[in-house]
């Protein structure tokens, strides 16, 4: 079946079929929804090669990635190929020594001249990104799923990690809890700071001192959430809670406490951020595990959404968007334990 014979049947021009199968910003919601239906009912699928020989596109979106945070990837990339995946889009994953950032700017700028891609992906951005800057300059168009303080134009979505980590530690701190742990990204990244500076806002709010000795940065790792954890419970004046910066960071907390005979829940408070792992429910979990809640795999979705619409004209400067995020309680956070020796 052809473009314009499709058309006929669902009672819409040729131009706004296309439009609406590319994506385009100016076709409604409903309307592209609805062509997408009946492209499935009818088994319809436009001619990809004629496609990509009217819109000069490749068909392609790259990704460049470390190994730091593979189980978030895994979700964030599930939620980028279930939406391009309906739009007949590849995927180009490019893997990376992980912090090394001349490296990174190569594969970047290797990504440009090849033109195996439309568009990229910028994950994990740093303050003052120097990507951006060399993305803009090269003219790929690009999304940064968080943010950079840079002057430089760019299209971003972000979830409130700033928000999330002050009202977890408000919650700790309104459980009596003074001592509380933090276990953070790698440092020298934007959302490792935001979440940083949510914790110690919520700190001065109450008066409590910001001690340094009770967080720790790396990678979300169930393992290095174990020997962190570990570490800081070794400490003569314990914690008496834990904001860890992940689910994987929580499952070390959970195995540090029982290794120290403690009991999450009575000894020790736990909070984490994530809650949307399918293969490690929170819910699950004994006890099960406080957080703060944003799905990485609807963002993922959302980014490969928002890079559509930027391929279809969209100015990148019109394209920012900050998420809110849900504080889910459970049992691992409870007020401090009467013993605890604050």
């Amino acid at each position: 079946m052809k473009l314009k014979e499709f058309a006929q049947q669902i009672g819409l021009s040729p131009t706004t079929v296309s439009r609406a199968l590319s994506g385009y910003p100016e076709v409604s919601e409903a309307t592209r929804k609805r062509v997408m239906e009946e492209a499935a009912k009818l088994g319809y699928r436009p001619n990809i090669n004629a496609v990509r020989l009217a819109t000069g596109r490749v068909g392609a979106i790259g990704v460049v990635t470390s190994r730091a945070g593979e189980y978030q990837f895994a979700e964030f990339m599930g939620g980028i190929s279930e939406r391009l995946s309906a739009e007949d889009i590849d995927i180009l994953i490019t893997p990376m020594a992980e912090q090394d950032s001349r490296d990174e700017l190569q594969l970047y700028r290797r990504l440009a001249e090849s033109r195996r891609v439309d568009a990229v992906v910028i994950t994990a951005p740093r303050p003052n990104d120097p990507r951006i800057a060399l993305l803009n300059e090269l003219k790929l168009p690009f999304i940064v799923h968080g943010r950079s303080a840079t002057d430089a134009p760019y299209a971003w979505l972000d979830i409130d990690n700033e928000g999330a980590i002050c009202r977890a530690t408000q919650h700790l701190l309104d459980l009596g809890h003074r001592r509380i742990a933090m276990i953070n990204g790698r440092e020298g990244l934007t959302f490792t700071q935001h979440r940083d500076k949510g914790y110690r806002e919520a700190l001065a709010e109450r008066d409590v001192t910001y001690d340094p000795k009770l967080v720790t940065h790396g990678n979300f790792t169930d393992e290095i959430g174990f020997r962190v954890a570990r570490a800081v419970l070794e400490q003569g004046q314990r914690p008496t809670a834990f904001v860890a910066g992940s689910m994987m960071s929580a499952l070390g907390v959970y195995r540090a406490a029982r290794s120290m005979n403690l009991v999450v829940g009575q000894d020790i408070s736990v909070i984490a951020h994530d809650d949307v792992f399918p293969y490690l429910t929170a819910d699950n979990m004994v006890p099960s595990l406080s957080t703060t809640r944003s799905s990485i795999r609807a963002a993922g979705s959302r980014i490969a959404d928002l890079l559509l619409q930027m391929l279809s004209g969209r100015p990148a400067t019109d394209i920012a968007e900050l998420w809110p995020v849900e504080l889910i309680l459970r049992e691992s956070s409870r007020p401090v334990h009467k013993d605890a020796g604050e």
